[in-house]
């Protein structure tokens, strides 16, 4: 998996007070989970530039006042208006125990059914996978190339060594439709039959004599 490094230094202070004076300053608060305790630490807003605004998903090399760490971002708060970054928490990994993680879906090869006129419908764009750090995949790759009209590739269809995929096994990641057919829920199902079965009701009603 991708790697990147970022550097940050240990907080004098906890607290909202002191994390507001932060965020003014352009610095983003954050803490570090998964060590014997936590690490409450801050960093530079702008370091954050090339971990957020991507796909890709990295482990991130951290260094606080010279201690290295390899973690991931586990969770991100956001300024609801400004999108600013408010904090940042990071889960320490280690060789030894399997991590949780979302990774990026990429698609290779044409589809037969495409090419006979479907669509590709793409369903998830992420798939949440459990694996040690060696056998972390930047991304899942899917080969499309013998999909017809009408198939289409489940949790359940996946299998990579060394890699645990905890999305539902009857999930479905990508599939071709054909020009009127969509890869539908039950629920999606269920809502299309209600649907024509009210059209049907109102061109019947349409088609009475009127009592004038």
């Amino acid at each position: 998996m991708k790697q990147v490094s970022l550097s940050g230094s240990l907080r004098e202070n906890v607290g909202k007070k002191d994390a507001k004076k932060l965020r003014k300053e352009f610095k983003v608060p954050c803490v570090m989970y998964g060590g014997k305790e936590q690490v409450h630490f801050l960093t530079d807003e702008k370091l954050f530039l090339k971990i957020v605004f991507t796909p890709n998903v990295y482990i991130v090399n951290l260094n606080i006042d010279g201690k290295e760490y390899n973690t991931i971002i586990q969770d991100m708060q956001y300024h609801p208006v400004t999108d600013r970054i408010l904090h940042v928490d990071f889960l320490q990994v280690t060789d030894d125990k399997p991590i949780t993680i979302a990774v990026p879906v990429k698609l290779t090869g044409t589809a037969k059914g495409v090419l006979k006129g479907g669509r590709l419908i793409t369903k998830a764009r992420k798939l949440k996978i459990s694996a040690l750090l060696k056998d972390l995949p930047d991304e899942i790759e899917i080969n499309l190339t013998n999909l017809e009209i009408g198939d289409s590739i489940k949790i359940s269809d996946l299998f990579r060594d060394g890699i645990n995929f905890l999305d539902a096994a009857r999930n479905v990641v990508v599939g071709v439709r054909s020009a009127r057919t969509v890869i539908e829920t039950p629920e999606e199902i269920a809502a299309a039959a209600a649907e024509e079965a009210a059209e049907g009701a109102e061109g019947t009603d349409s088609e009475k004599p009127s009592d004038e």
